[in-house]
């Protein structure tokens, strides 16, 4: 199973640099010179790519792949995703840290038992980590992923615990 560990944002300057997203919590050990990553391009087809050279750059990175030396190589870029096997990621040291796809299918249910639904995706914004649920009744539902609202996370079990405050999982 692939993880998303960055998307090229745009291509920068004329000799092949790309603005990337970073999506990972190590991005000098994911984008170090010589790493080979996945790209999953915008039309669907997949190869890899090796970082020849990266750089912090007003909070993404600025990176450079091997083979790709022109702006037209790196446009051609836009878009991608990418990835690494997520059998090659170290096992976290903090029990309360989790990978995304760790999380990605657990079932969410509350203290008493009750399902709540299944979480679908990881959001990472500028105030932290939101679980996107799906919902029993079919809607979305978006639980920040904090120890006060979720208390326990069982990854071997499949499932997490939600104690909600009022009005979280009211439906829209």
């Amino acid at each position: 199973m692939d993880v998303v560990v960055g998307r090229v944002a745009k291509a920068h300057g004329i000799r092949g640099e790309l603005v990337v997203d970073v999506r990972t919590d190590s991005p000098e050990e994911r984008f170090a010179a010589g790493s080979v990553l996945g790209a999953r391009l915008r039309d669907g087809t997949s190869r890899t790519v090796t970082v020849a050279a990266a750089r912090p750059h007003a909070g993404r990175l600025l990176v450079r792949f091997e083979g790709v030396a022109s702006r037209d190589a790196a446009e051609a870029l836009r878009g991608t995703l990418l990835t690494v096997d997520t059998a090659t990621l170290p096992p976290t040291e903090d029990p309360d840290e989790f990978y995304d796809h760790e999380l990605e299918g657990l079932v969410a249910e509350l203290t008493d038992g009750t399902r709540v639904g299944r979480v679908v995706e990881v959001v990472h914004g500028p105030a932290g980590e939101l679980l996107v649920l799906a919902g029993e009744g079919g809607g979305e539902i978006l639980v920040p992923f904090v120890g006060e609202i979720v208390p326990e996370v069982d990854v071997a079990g499949g499932r997490l615990v939600l104690t909600p405050p009022p009005g979280l999982l009211d439906e829209a």
